[in-house]
């Protein structure tokens, strides 16, 4: 099977991932809040999750290109799961330090919504796979 050009520059995926990822928040956050913020796009605590599409869709673009038994799909797991268990765990710490902080001084000033549910990375995963696959097609 040959390689469309998506394949052809592995990083053609992760950016259609990341572009996509970003308005898709954008959109979510406009339908929640009902305000027009662009920033909102960039906001690292609102799900999708940017960095977990991106990785997730290089590790899966990586699998197709190489095999998933390549160097380089290890490589790519590897950082994959290093960063969703980031998104998940540390980011989840993080977060019960805000609220006891900021119940400590009195005073929200630090964000406390920091984290993105297990649930939440799982299906935004799901989708990334079959995004990289289908962009694999076209």
């Amino acid at each position: 099977m040959e390689l469309n050009t998506y394949y052809e520059n592995l990083i053609l995926v992760p950016a259609v991932a990341f572009v996509v990822t970003v308005f898709l928040k954008w959109i979510s956050v406009k339908f929640k809040t009902w305000k027009l913020d662009i920033t909102a796009a960039l906001w690292s605590w609102w799900m999708p999750s940017v960095h977990s599409s991106v990785v997730v869709a290089l590790a899966t673009a990586v699998a197709i290109k190489h095999w998933p038994s390549s160097d380089l799909f290890a490589i790519s797991m590897a950082f994959t799961v290093i960063i969703i268990y980031d998104a998940i765990n540390v980011r989840f710490e993080a977060w019960q330090h805000a609220i006891a902080i900021n119940e400590f001084i009195w005073e929200r000033k630090f964000k406390e919504s920091l984290w993105h549910l297990p649930s939440e990375a799982f299906a935004w995963s799901i989708l990334w796979i079959v995004v990289a696959i289908v962009l694999f097609y076209l």
